[in-house]
């Protein structure tokens, strides 16, 4: 996806570079503008795919849900551009599947994958590793582990570092607990020199995951480990990463370490209002943006000050920069 004649990245192949990187917000906001420019289909898939990445990685599956339809509508288009787009519709579509917990049609999407994009690079497609994680949930787990070791071969022998990570971290979920701590170290280690902060993060929170279980409980590492998941995830507004991080400080007895922490207990409904609330809308306006009702937005708003510990909305925009 390159402009004609220029020879850079597309805008929608810049915003998924940016997105990979993970710097979310940024790529959201790039993805905002693409979306009123008329796309063929392939960067339209992507786009679309990029969009469900975003809102599965913030737990926003019902507006995920939505995008079903639109994918949908993608496939089947005839000619070599058909089926490229066809592949990246069916990807997006896999992921959101396995959001929902319909692991068979997740499985189903990625093998569509596979028959359309044989020759699919590793790092742009990855639909061995998604449906691995998805076989695996299914309890298909001698399937799972070939397609996991599948991809990361693909992915050595083509030179991705966050292929090869991707790969590494999908063998290991899918793998007994033992090697999965190597694995994931490995992963680490091939990540150190890479721009990807979400993966990273991932990482970092399935080791310490490990180290849990293996019985290192709350240690430097742990809590370091943990703790700049946990920033990290708030910052991009990735809340179901940042609740996991949560968690696992909550087995080992680590008490929140700020207010930033705290937003792990936010519903979703919660995180909305107070988004809105920190860009400065009051709450009439918010009610009207998420078409509820002002108490609505009153009680969510009292939820919120009471659980993270501000006492007014003045405070939110520094808990969610912070």
């Amino acid at each position: 996806m390159a402009h004609a004649g220029s020879g850079g990245p597309s805008p929608i192949a810049h915003a998924l570079q940016v997105l990979r990187a993970g710097r979310v917000d940024e790529a959201t906001t790039l993805l905002d503008a693409l979306d009123v420019v008329p796309l063929p289909g392939t960067e339209r898939a992507g786009l679309l795919a990029a969009r469900a990445d975003v809102l599965v990685g913030r737990g926003d599956l019902a507006a995920a849900a939505a995008l079903v339809g639109p994918l949908t509508r993608l496939l089947g288009r005839p000619g070599p551009d058909g089926r490229a787009t066809g592949a990246v519709a069916h990807h997006a579509l896999g992921d959101l599947a396995a959001a929902a917990g319909h692991l068979e049609a997740a499985v189903e999407h990625q093998a569509r994958v596979g028959s359309l994009a044989p020759d699919a690079d590793p790092e742009q497609l990855p639909w061995r590793a998604h449906q691995a994680v998805a076989l695996v949930r299914a309890r298909r787990g001698h399937e799972a582990d070939q397609q996991a070791r599948a991809h990361l071969r693909l992915a050595r022998a083509a030179g991705s570092a966050y292929g090869i990570a991707v790969g590494l971290r999908t063998v290991a979920t899918v793998t007994r607990a033992g090697e999965g701590l190597h694995l994931l170290e490995e992963a680490r280690e091939v990540l150190a020199d890479v721009e990807a902060a979400r993966l990273a993060a991932q990482v970092d929170t399935d080791l310490a995951g490990l180290l849990v279980l293996a019985g290192e409980g709350p240690s430097p590492r742990v809590l370091a480990l943990l703790r700049g998941a946990s920033t990290y995830a708030a910052a991009e507004g990735l809340w179901p990463l940042q609740q996991r991080a949560r968690r696992l400080l909550d087995l080992v007895g680590a008490a929140p370490s700020g207010a930033a922490e705290a937003l792990a207990g936010l519903t979703v409904a919660e995180r909305r209002v107070t988004v809105l609330a920190a860009q400065g809308l009051s709450n009439r306006e918010i009610a009207t943006a998420l078409v509820v009702t002002v108490k609505a937005v009153e009680w969510h708003l009292s939820r919120v000050y009471r659980k993270v510990g501000v006492r007014s909305r003045r405070e939110l925009p520094g808990l969610l920069t912070g």
